[in-house]
């Protein structure tokens, strides 16, 4: 009875929610520098009146954002494109799946989720052209097909969905002022990042604010300090391994990856508060110290979201910048980048379902977000002139340049794991207990749900 109620409520919120979506055009065809041919190319499509709806994660301005791209899609096809956002996305989907009344195509924030309504035949394939498709048209193209290729019911892999708004977050963000003053220069590797980090101890300066404070989420910033790192310390195939427990977290390659992140937070002269700091230190709070006079610390590395939480009126790309977390030059892993995005699947097929995929693959779908706020993408046909700010640029930059994607390990494993034991392990790491000890007892945990 339960499950007929909120699959009832879920029709009602969904039928209520489409009714008012309503996006606006907010750049008029044929002006500025948009790819409007690939606009065109979409009216062949021939939609009228058919309606399309989409099922998402966005409420509030990420919806307004979302709708106003998805109404040049209505415009040129014809067709009825209906959107509707909820804060109960991951329970909710599943929900209406299981009682046949699934949108068209629906939005899913991490692949975990989507990869299992697959293997229950909830999600149509998007087969082999598709899949080389990416390949071809995103940056570190076999990346992104990697992360949406799923088993289907019977056991057979195919693609799955398309990767559409990214976030990045291998940054490191500084003060370009600090860095001017005491002679600094951007390190190009890994290598140089540490001879950096030498180089201020050195002069007297603090390198590093961390924090790993975060409620009842503390310790989950020093999980994606790990995932950076095993991806520069490991070819991507063994991180795929990790991130499926193929390879455990005892394994010597994850350990070393666990006390590289040791190498910065563990180090008294190395981290703003002293290594004691680290744990305590709210994530919110940790790049404060990048702002103070004199500055606390130098370099913070966090996800493109952080400034935020920096002072009022800090103005990114003058008084706060950052680079890219760089690989190490000797170990030839390319440049790899950690981040999350939203996956846009079909979960009620149609020729309007197909049609919207095929939005998804033209560069003016990238483009008119681009051109408002808040998305990246590694779409190797944009005109990136067209974002927004000069921040999202140098962002976008940053993930066509990359070799490797990979998402977020923590999001992808199970959540007695990737949201338990493996931030309350890295706090327990961050307090002194050794990289070892701090693996085997996330080892544990996970090896509890077999």
């Amino acid at each position: 009875m339960k499950t007929k109620l909120l699959a009832a409520a879920g029709i009602l919120a969904l039928s209520s929610g489409l009714a008012y979506a309503e996006g606006k055009m907010l750049f008029p065809v044929g002006e500025g520098d948009f790819n409007w041919q690939s606009y065109e190319a979409l009216k062949s499509m021939q939609l009228d009146g058919e309606q399309v709806t989409v099922f998402g994660p966005w409420l509030g301005p990420d919806q307004e954002l979302a709708e106003n791209v998805l109404a040049y899609f209505g415009e040129a096809t014809g067709a009825d494109i209906r959107y509707v956002g909820s804060d109960s996305f991951e329970q909710q989907i599943m929900v209406d799946a299981e009682a046949g009344s699934a949108p068209n195509v629906a939005i899913f924030p991490q692949p975990g989720l989507a990869a299992d309504m697959a293997s229950r035949g909830f999600l149509a394939p998007l087969g082999s052209d598709t899949a080389d498709w990416v390949r071809d048209n995103y940056a570190a193209g076999s990346s992104w097909v990697d992360l949406s290729t799923f088993a289907g019911p019977d056991g057979g892999d195919d693609l799955y969905g398309m990767f559409f708004k990214i976030d990045v977050k291998s940054l490191v963000w500084y003060v370009p002022e600090n860095f001017e003053d005491f002679g600094y220069d951007v390190p190009a590797s890994m290598e140089d990042l540490k001879a950096l980090t030498d180089q201020m101890v050195a002069d007297g300066n603090t390198p590093w604010c961390i924090g790993l404070g975060s409620g009842g989420a503390t310790g989950w910033p020093a999980t994606d300090w790990v995932e950076d790192l095993m991806l520069r310390t490991q070819a991507p195939a063994v991180y795929d391994q990790w991130v499926s427990n193929e390879i455990p977290f005892t394994d010597a390659r994850v350990v070393a990856a666990i006390e590289e992140f040791g190498y910065f937070a563990r180090n008294d002269d190395y981290v703003s508060g002293g290594a004691a700091a680290v744990a305590s230190t709210d994530f919110r709070d940790s790049p404060k110290g990048l702002f103070s006079s004199p500055a606390q610390c130098l370099m913070h590395r966090q996800a493109s979201f952080i400034p935020a939480f920096f002072p009022d009126g800090t103005e990114v790309g003058a008084d706060a910048d950052f680079f890219y977390f760089p690989a190490y030059a000797e170990k030839d892993l390319g440049s790899p980048v950690l981040g999350a995005g939203t996956l846009w699947s079909i979960t009620n097929d149609s020729k309007g379902a197909r049609a919207l995929m095929e939005f998804l693959k033209s560069p003016i779908a990238h483009e008119l977000w681009m051109a408002q706020q808040g998305f990246l993408t590694p779409h190797k046909g944009v005109n990136t002139e067209v974002y927004a700010t000069e921040t999202l640029k140098k962002m976008g930059e940053i993930l066509l340049s990359a070799d490797t994607f990979r998402f977020d390990a923590s999001d992808l494993m199970p959540g007695g794991v990737g949201a338990g034991s493996f931030w309350t392990g890295m706090v327990d790491y961050a307090g002194g207990k050794s990289a070892a000890d701090a693996a085997a007892d996330i080892q544990k945990s996970w090896d509890a749900l077999k």
